[in-house]
């Protein structure tokens, strides 16, 4: 990417409302507004044409609502940690007739009593949108190792969102952004490395199988078994 187009992404940067991670923000709506159409399209190559797809922090169900009538054949499983944000993902649901998302549950990556059952269900696809530059890293190891017990032999955990790689920016507007976020003062907010989400990974028997690069700087990373 150029410096000029550089350059023009942190212009555009600057028209987002305040970082908030709280689901129902404009910063929330604004960040999955910009991204949504990226991450379709990459979907339509990665998912199967049937089967059962698992969001981790589906907050308001932005992303779940977006996807859902894409994939037809796929049944979506939404669910958050915090459940205040239930009604408003059932809310959305109803709005657009998506018979293919279920009722939201809890899940808290840090309690692994709340996880599903794997005998009950599997999934072809685990995915988690938007939430390392706000969350610990240690999040990735609850990530992996809910992957290792609901997927499916040839299943993917996928993660969006920016990431330092090697230690490094891979952009300098990823550079301003991690400077903006770790002015806010808050311990478990920054860019975190893709080496440091691998190495959670590996703990559980999974492996990086592809990087894939996204617009605004940004990357999926899917996650496979060893």
């Amino acid at each position: 990417m150029s410096f000029a187009i550089e350059a023009r992404s942190m212009r555009l940067s600057d028209d987002r409302p305040n970082i908030d991670p709280y689901p129902l923000s404009p910063y929330v709506a604004w960040a999955g507004n910009r991204n949504k159409d990226a991450i379709l399209k990459t979907f339509e190559e990665l998912l199967p044409t049937k089967g059962d797809a698992l969001e981790v922090a589906t907050g308001a169900g932005l992303h779940i609502t977006y996807l859902a009538p894409h994939f037809p054949n796929i049944r979506f499983q939404p669910s958050d940690y915090d459940q205040a944000v239930f009604e408003t993902i059932k809310r959305k649901r109803l709005e657009g007739d998506y018979i293919n998302i279920a009722d939201p549950v809890l899940i808290d990556l840090t309690v692994p009593s709340t996880w599903p059952d794997a005998d009950e269900q599997l999934y072809d696809a685990i995915f988690v949108i938007n939430i390392f530059h706000v969350a610990p890293v240690s999040i990735a190891d609850g990530i992996a190792a809910l992957g290792a017990k609901l997927l499916k032999p040839s299943g993917f955990i996928a993660i969006y969102g920016p990431f330092k790689l090697d230690g490094k920016y891979t952009t300098p507007s990823n550079e301003a952004f991690d400077r903006e976020i770790r002015a806010a003062g808050v311990p478990e907010w920054g860019l975190k490395d893709v080496r440091d989400i691998e190495r959670e990974a590996g703990k559980h028997g999974l492996a990086l199988k592809r990087q894939l690069d996204l617009p605004a700087s940004n990357f999926i990373l899917l996650f496979g078994r060893s």
